[in-house]
């Protein structure tokens, strides 16, 4: 299994980080994709496929930590192309909803 599970939705409160650069804030750390809950279930295989699927976003995939869980929130189609990549950790930007009751970053 790649993930620890399969989700549809995100189980979490907003958090309010929209755009690219509310995220770069958070500097990336390194997660392993088996710790990995999904908040979706369907990946755009164009985005997978794409040469330049990261010239218009973030270079790291959005984690956010709730719970004690660790929810990818954007960033699907990099995470199955470093396991077809035969790695089982990729750098990521963790919100860490759990610190101080709800309001970190990082971790």
């Amino acid at each position: 299994m790649i993930f620890k599970s399969v989700g549809e939705d995100r189980p979490y409160p907003d958090h309010g980080l929209v755009s690219t650069r509310d995220w770069a804030g958070i500097p990336p750390r390194q997660v392993r994709l088996e710790d990995l809950v999904t908040t979706k279930s369907t990946l755009d295989l164009s985005a997978l496929l794409s040469e330049d699927s990261t010239f218009y976003g973030d270079l790291f995939p959005h984690v956010v930590r709730f719970g004690g869980e660790l929810y990818l929130e954007d960033g699907l189609h990099r995470a199955v192309r470093t396991a077809l990549h035969h790695r089982s950790i990729m750098h990521a930007r963790v919100l860490d909803l759990d610190a101080k009751g709800g309001a970190g970053v990082g971790r």
